[in-house]
């Protein structure tokens, strides 16, 4: 994990990884055929976004709004926590072009799945979206809180900072059209 994380994959060679897992280089090839089923074991095993998962399933509110706020507060808060979820996501994308993706999504998808049910459930509350829809927009909408915030947020005028978090939930819950 921590090769990969510092030097990438390529940048990792199959000695560096048995020698980190006290294994000769041999005995490695008992375990793993090659150096990128260690990467996508370690992917599925170590990604960040699947210890992000349960605050889909354990966040709390008795309206949609109070639903969608805490979800999106524990989900930023454990972002901040590991700083390494777009490190691997980098690697995945722009070593494997993205082709390991869909297993990880496939682990994920009870839980996405789950929360969008869960916010589907406030009938009469919702525009009759499909829960699988509410949940990816969800998920891209805290994503990309997430990255603009990350790797441009420091440089941004304080105005446009101010209560930022908030505004993307709100656009999230109510759109940016004026009732």
């Amino acid at each position: 994990h921590r090769l990969f994380l510092s030097q990438g994959y390529n940048g990792a060679s199959m000695r560096q990884i048995a020698s980190e897992a006290g294994l000769a280089l041999g005995g490695i090839y008992n375990h793993f055929a090659n150096k990128e089923e260690i990467f996508v074991a370690l992917l599925l095993e170590r990604h960040p976004l699947r210890e992000l998962m349960p605050a889909l399933a354990e966040a709390q509110g008795e309206t949609v709004e109070e639903l969608v706020r805490d979800t999106a507060r524990q989900m930023l808060i454990g972002l901040g926590q590991r700083q390494d979820v777009l490190n691997l996501m980098f690697i995945e994308l722009v070593e494997f072009e993205g082709r390991h993706i869909s297993q990880l999504y496939k682990m994920m998808y009870p839980q996405v799945m789950g929360f969008g049910q869960r916010l589907a459930a406030h009938q009469g509350k919702l525009r009759s979206i499909p829960a699988p829809i509410l949940a990816r927009v969800f998920i891209g909408l805290l994503f990309s809180y997430y990255m603009t915030e990350r790797f441009i947020g420091g440089q941004l005028p304080v105005k446009m900072r101010r209560a930022a978090f908030d505004h993307f939930v709100e656009i999230y819950l109510h759109g940016i059209l004026a009732q």
